[in-house]
């Protein structure tokens, strides 16, 4: 006999569900996921399948022979990570690496809290920092694009990240000569001198497109992605007054992992915020911190790294800004 569940009004049922909204997610990637396709070729995919496969795979035997649950594969949660781990890493990450990757992004960053829904840090943003820390040398190799057939031999170059670092550090703006210029940022074509960064930073229009598409199906809401947009290009603007080393406001929101981690990343149901107040002082926490470790860091990039602390700082942002309550004057 099944039990009854009765609960007070109000009652409300929707369409929403969460494979619903986690597909939707993944369809809102196919054009990152194109991009870095055409712009990287053979390495690109071998990336893509592995962390795919390794992804679903270390859920699958975590769930069946540790858990004992039915699988948890078909909700989309574990692809959805593994396309994020894939386009977190540069094009000729050894195939070993990327399956190092995938297991801590799902057996730690995911499975060892529970699983979905009880994860308090972003999986692929785990396994991709874990990476970092313990390879940094192979994870800041970046190929250039263009080079469709080659995977570990490919020519590699300085991403624009790096060269906005350098600029920083020698205090020389003219080591930010061989930047591309905004547009070419946009459509993710950078010139054969500069290197183009992991699989999804090729192009910050593929992203946005993918923004368009879940704000329009209402999978996420404008909150925390713009409040992060709009924190880096006002800081960045101001310290661009202060002196030409920073670079441009438009160059600090078009390079590196800032759009895919703010469209793609930061908006992750589970580890940000529940009210809309509370998701705009996340995002723009993460741009304040993003700012200063791109600036003033050791590593040229700090949106994984930023988004991941303000996941620790989520449920302390949920206990002090919470939903209004119903009936309440």
């Amino acid at each position: 006999m099944q039990k009854l569940i009765v609960s007070f009004s109000p009652h409300a049922h929707g369409n929403d569900s969460t494979q619903r909204n986690m597909y939707g997610v993944l369809v809102a990637l196919i054009p990152v996921v194109a991009v870095a396709l055409f712009s990287y070729g053979l390495g690109a995919l071998v990336v893509l399948l592995t962390s795919i496969v390794a992804c679903l795979l270390t859920e699958w035997v975590i769930t069946k022979y540790l858990l004992h649950r039915p699988s948890t594969l078909n909700d989309g949660s574990a692809l959805i990570t593994a396309v994020l781990l894939a386009l977190n890493l540069p094009s000729n990450l050894p195939v070993w690496m990327v399956i190092v990757g995938a297991v801590v992004a799902i057996g730690v960053g995911k499975m060892t809290f529970g699983g979905l829904g009880c994860n308090p840090f972003n999986p692929a943003l785990v396994g991709r920092c874990f990476l970092l820390v313990s390879f940094p040398a192979a994870m800041t190799t970046w190929p250039v694009q263009q080079q469709w057939l080659n995977y570990t031999d490919a020519v590699t170059a300085a991403t624009p990240l790096s060269l906005m670092k350098k600029a920083i550090v020698k205090g020389d703006m003219s080591c930010l000569d061989g930047m591309p210029d905004s547009w070419h940022l946009l459509i993710g074509q950078t010139s054969n001198s500069v290197g183009g960064g992991a699989l999804g930073e090729a192009c910050a229009l593929a992203i946005l497109i993918g923004l368009v598409y879940m704000l329009a199906r209402r999978i996420i809401t404008w909150h925390i992605p713009v409040s992060i947009l709009v924190t880096v290009a006002v800081l960045s603007g101001l310290l661009h007054l202060c002196s030409d080393v920073y670079a441009s406001p438009l160059q600090q929101l078009l390079s590196g992992g800032l759009m895919l981690g703010a469209v793609f990343m930061a908006t992750d149901y589970v580890t940000s915020p529940m009210t809309h107040r509370g998701q705009i002082i996340y995002g723009i926490s993460i741009g304040v911190l993003t700012v200063v470790i791109r600036c003033w860091g050791s590593y040229p990039e700090g949106v994984s790294f930023a988004i991941l602390i303000m996941n620790g700082f989520t449920p302390l942002i949920n206990h002090y800004i919470k939903p209004q309550r119903y009936a309440k004057a």
